[in-house]
């Protein structure tokens, strides 16, 4: 696959995949810019070498058509304080304005194109549309990493209409640091996952079974195997439908050697909200009416202890929910824990999604080794499936 480096960009205009699918408030305000830095060093290459930029990326999950709330108008001061350079903005990424915006487009100049996701076509991966974006850039840039998992038009389709092709430095970065993590990782070797289904996160857990040294286990998952070893668990999140594949997993990971920690005890809740009643419990005895909603004190220490002695640590997904203070410390915990291993010369991935905010809110990005800008995307490339938007570009 070849990166934006093989290229000079002097006189052409790249057509980008972004992904600037960014959390904005009432205000229509950006609340979280780690996507946008993550895209301003591709963005800035291409500019320095002389070339312009057309970009295109969707923002929320629009259900019909443009919807002002998901218009991607709203990130244009943000990009723009970054760039340095004025942004054009497209109101429409096929129409009228895509194509004068793209024609009139000079050297080190920016064009930002409206929401993808305004166009049905875009999530079905029609042709026509696909060929109507790529009619816009010389060469096609995949930089939306988070995306790649999903066989769309911007992200898949429009790379097949271009000779020139390239994944830019997200999507380089990204697939270096999970390869690291899967082929070459230094021993003890921890993964950590969370988050509230099993589900989720099975085929992940069974690839990693063949790899690490521990696994650690918490969140809300975390209940269905304490139900499945014949534990009270109160009100807590169940998916009683996987009980089975929780005793087996159990099993699995004796078979392998694996040390499977789950968290001993939680911060329980009668309510599920900040303000409620809490208390700490063993988790095979959490009383009826009540909820774990954190892993408990002793948890946190054994989980803490594990991940500052590992060399290599995979964390994907929160120990509770951290967005409410009360039941975040242990996410805050494991952070610290992290950072603490990083520090002492191990290295870690932490996995997108939640795990990312949670790092980032806590001021850690820049003391983890890296932190990934794709949930789905990351979790099914370590699942060991190929994804769509990664496959186009090596065609």
């Amino acid at each position: 696959m070849k990166t934006i480096q093989d290229y000079d960009f002097k006189g052409k205009k790249a057509l980008i995949r972004v992904d600037f699918n960014v959390p904005l408030n009432d205000q229509m305000e950006v609340t979280d810019e780690t996507r946008i830095n993550a895209a301003i060093p591709t963005i800035k290459k291409i500019l320095n070498d002389g070339g312009s930029c057309i970009l295109m990326s969707h923002l929320g999950r629009p259900k019909n058509g443009p919807e002002d709330k998901f218009s991607l108008r709203h990130i244009v001061p943000n990009l723009g304080k970054k760039l340095g350079v004025p942004i054009k903005f497209a109101n429409d990424c096929i129409g009228q304005s895509a194509i004068e915006g793209s024609r009139s487009l000079k050297g080190g100049e920016v064009l930002l194109l409206e929401n993808v996701r305004f166009y049905k076509e875009e999530t079905a991966g029609d042709e026509d549309f696909a060929q109507k974006l790529a009619n816009l850039g010389d060469i096609y840039v995949n930089d939306a990493f988070g995306t790649a998992h999903r066989a769309h038009a911007s992200t898949t389709v429009a790379a097949k209409f271009f000779d020139e092709k390239c994944c830019g430095n997200v999507m380089q970065a990204e697939l270096e640091n999970a390869k690291k993590v899967l082929s070459n990782a230094e021993e003890p070797f921890t993964a950590i996952m969370g988050g509230a289904k099993i589900s989720d996160k099975i085929m992940i857990i069974e690839q990693l079974l063949d790899k690490v040294d521990h696994l650690i286990i918490g969140g809300g998952m975390s209940y269905t195997f304490f139900k499945a070893m014949g534990g009270q668990i109160g009100n807590s999140l169940v998916e009683e439908d996987k009980l089975g594949l929780a005793k087996e997993l159990i099993s699995k990971a004796k078979e392998k050697g694996v040390d499977l920690q789950l968290p001993k005890d939680s911060i329980v809740a009668d309510d599920f909200n900040n303000n409620a009643n809490t208390q700490t419990a063993d988790n095979y005895a959490i009383p009826e009416g009540f909820m774990g909603l954190d892993i408990g004190p002793e948890s946190r220490e054994v989980f803490a202890k594990i991940i500052e002695n590992s060399k290599t640590i995979l964390w994907n997904g929160p120990m509770g929910v951290f967005e409410m203070s009360n039941f975040a410390q242990g996410t805050n915990t494991i952070a610290k824990a992290v950072v603490k291993a990083t520090e002492n010369g191990g290295f870690s991935l932490i996995g997108g999604g939640d795990s990312a905010s949670a790092v980032n809110n806590l001021g850690y990005g820049e003391k983890v080794s890296y932190v990934s800008t794709g949930g789905g995307a990351l979790l099914e490339y370590m699942e060991g499936k190929t994804l769509p938007g990664v496959a186009a570009l090596e065609e």
